[in-house]
């Protein structure tokens, strides 16, 4: 019963998204806004909010089936997302009421991947 969902593509990000997100969700960790700040904690420039790339792949599930109600979402970050990448989130349904994703950059790497169930 395996049936593929249509690709969804996000623009690449900008650092202003990462610092608009900041303010929508509250978490104003500097890592995510602040270059130098992002390079003293180890990292080698700010990373994307992982709640923000979690919203997408759930807006992703709304687009694909609007109709339905969804009853469970799970899923894993896999590695950072950092600004100036663009994304691809490829879905499948993997039975009537549930299915799997995934977010990856457009080099392939992957950075979330997930599994939901529908009523």
């Amino acid at each position: 019963m395996a049936q593929k969902l249509p690709n969804i593509h996000k623009d690449a990000l900008a650092p202003i998204d990462m610092v608009r997100y900041s303010g929508a969700s509250g978490d104003f960790n500097e890592i995510h806004t602040v270059p130098k700040v992002a390079r003293q904690k180890g990292l080698k420039e700010p990373i994307a909010h992982g709640m923000l790339l979690m919203g997408w792949a759930a807006e992703a599930i709304e687009e694909w089936l609007p109709d339905r109600k969804l009853n469970k979402f799970t899923v894993r970050f896999v590695s950072m997302a950092h600004a100036g990448e663009a994304f691809v989130i490829e879905g499948m349904l993997t039975t009537e009421n549930a299915g799997e994703l995934q977010i990856k950059d457009t080099s392939g790497t992957g950075k979330l991947v997930g599994s939901f169930e529908m009523e």
